[in-house]
């Protein structure tokens, strides 16, 4: 089965679940040139566009999801000129992260250089982050895909929470 044919065969098995994942990223004041439909369907058009899928699940294709959908929001926060113009930034909220409260927003600028800043240090733990929050991932499923088990992933999680309140809050 080609790319596309396998991503429209999961497309409508997680459709909605993908969705909730995006609108609970960008919050409740998400601009309408960003809501979370764009994003499931921008994250569709570059999964289908991927080649050979990769993914031999439903956590699989949840982490590649997960990582189209982050690219999505920064790359829609860049072509609006977020931070070097004073553009239409967008903040995104970490309701995902305990240490963070629900209330708090952050720029998602910030939080995507704040995880570069984190896969410099630790690749395990910035990963660990875009499966569980872009992702939505629970920890087993993280957990298999990278191959590490259930405790390393929460206790990563654990860290990088930690590491990225200090980060963004400071």
């Amino acid at each position: 089965m080609a790319a596309r044919e396998e991503v429209d065969a999961l497309i409508p098995v997680v459709y909605d679940e993908l969705r909730t994942i995006a609108a609970r990223v960008l919050g409740p004041d998400s601009p309408a040139s960003l809501a979370p439909t764009t994003i499931v369907h921008e994250a569709y058009l570059r999964l289908a566009h991927a080649g050979d899928p990769r993914w031999k699940d439903r956590a699989h294709f949840l982490a590649l999801a997960a990582r189209c959908m982050r690219q999505v929001i920064v790359d829609h926060q860049r072509g609006k000129g977020a931070r070097k113009r004073g553009g239409g930034w967008k903040r995104v909220t970490l309701s995902g992260a305990a240490d963070l409260s629900p209330e708090r927003e952050i720029d998602a600028l910030a939080l995507e250089e704040a995880l570069r800043e984190l896969e410099g240090n630790d690749p395990r733990q910035a990963r660990v982050v875009e499966l569980k929050f872009f992702g939505g991932l629970q920890n087993d499923e993280a957990a298999e895909i990278l191959g590490v088990a259930t405790p390393t992933v929460e206790r990563e999680w654990r860290h990088a929470r930690a590491w990225l309140a200090r980060r963004l809050l400071a």
